[in-house]
């Protein structure tokens, strides 16, 4: 028996039947990020229910931020891992979203001591215990656009290995492997974004000036008791742009 079909028959309500199903496709890489989903007609006929209750599945996902709707254009996935913050967007999914080739480059997994100065900045409760640190350089059609040096208890990252963190595709975001291979979870976050000049050291992985304005972004994860879950720093090479409303903020481009 498949997953789909055992995933189906634990639910009861015909569109909760049909919401699971697909969110399990997307998880699997079944509709692409940036792709158009099956319209509503052939879902509604692959399922065998009615549009309207295929519509309310797929509702849903919208509402999740997984997919979004547009006038005549049917169904579209907007991102695997969807968040409500900026520093919790995946940055992989944006990229592939918008035609662009996102890669990863692992540049070192660190082991650091409690109160060692590379946690200095970190939340009070990381600058307490053994943090695991991952350095990525992330780049896009080749050049590169980022590095992002991400921070957990190392208790909650044991065993990393370089072969956690692929280079290309869906699975190189780092919020899919810290979910899916780390098992890490998280309710809320905190974003800080500041100006910095590179140093020789981002100057030389960024292949910019020496004191050229970089942003950095310093995201911060916690779990429902309000310890940090993960930490991020971001320091970007070009300019990003966001769009705002009342609900949420979501990154336009890099």
């Amino acid at each position: 028996m498949s997953q789909e079909t055992l995933v189906a028959k634990r639910a009861t309500p015909k569109y909760e039947n049909a919401y699971r199903v697909i969110l399990s496709r997307l998880k699997s890489g079944r509709y692409p990020v940036g792709g158009r989903m099956p319209t509503e007609g052939e879902l509604a006929r692959q399922f065998d229910i009615s549009r309207v209750t295929i519509r309310r599945a797929l509702d849903m996902l919208v509402q999740d931020g997984y997919i979004e709707s547009r006038q005549g254009s049917g169904y579209t996935v907007l991102t695997l891992s969807p968040a409500s913050d900026t520093c919790l967007t995946s940055f992989t999914d944006a990229m592939l979203r918008a035609g662009r080739e996102p890669m990863s480059r692992l540049i070192a997994i660190d082991e650091l001591e409690p109160g060692s100065a590379a946690t200095a900045t970190l939340p009070e409760d990381m600058r307490k215990v053994p943090i695991t640190r991952v350095r990525r350089l992330r780049l896009v059609d080749g050049e590169p656009a980022m590095l992002v040096m991400t921070y957990a208890p190392t208790r909650l990252m044991s065993g990393a290995l370089p072969e956690d963190f692929p280079e290309s595709g869906p699975g190189q975001s780092i919020l899919r492997i810290l979910v899916e291979r780390f098992n890490l979870s998280w309710l809320s976050a905190c974003e800080d974004i500041s100006p910095v000049a590179a140093d020789d050291h981002l100057a030389d992985i960024l292949t910019t000036d020496i004191g050229q304005p970089l942003l950095k972004q310093a995201c911060s994860a916690f779990d429902a008791n309000g310890r940090t879950v993960f930490h991020e720093d971001v320091f970007r090479a070009g300019p990003v742009s966001f769009n705002l409303s009342q609900a949420s903020r979501t990154p336009r481009h890099t």
